[in-house]
């Protein structure tokens, strides 16, 4: 082991621009029917869906700006010495509805970098987390994302 250089443990805290989006009725039908949401309010954009934020906060990005697994490269992150990323892990909490109109903010967080040996090698872990307010500083939801890189 011994990916985790200082240089590198020295990201941990480091926060992302916040990003700002309005929620629209409209966006909230695509997404709907994008994700096979049934229920009449999803449908009619009267409620956002679970899950809606995490496509609102996504990057819009050119082609030549995707990374090889097709989605935008997060600047929040450090450059790893292994790129092979997936999933490790995803909790998320909601307080109260999402509806059209709400004025959202995302303020992301790299909050750990660990690393672990695994039965084919060193990984390493990475936790950040996302708290979206609205505009009277309420939290709508907080998530917490754990990725495994190999």
């Amino acid at each position: 082991m011994g990916l985790l250089t200082p240089e590198l443990l020295a990201n941990i805290g480091k926060k992302a621009a916040p990003k700002t989006e309005i929620v629209t009725r409209r966006d909230i039908r695509k997404y709907a029917i994008a994700t096979g949401a049934r229920l009449r309010k999803y449908l009619d954009g009267d409620e956002a869906p679970p899950l809606y934020h995490v496509a609102l906060f996504w990057d819009v990005v050119e082609m030549d700006e995707l990374s090889p697994d097709g989605v935008s490269i997060d600047r929040l992150l450090p450059k790893f010495p292994l790129e092979r990323a997936m999933a490790g892990g995803l909790e998320i909490s909601y307080s109260g509805k999402i509806h059209p109109g709400d004025v959202l903010t995302a303020n992301r967080t790299l909050t750990d970098i660990y690393e672990k040996e695994g039965r084919s090698g060193p990984l390493i872990f990475y936790e950040v987390i996302m708290e979206v307010t609205r505009e009277d500083g309420s939290v709508a939801v907080s998530e917490k994302t754990t990725r495994i890189l190999r």
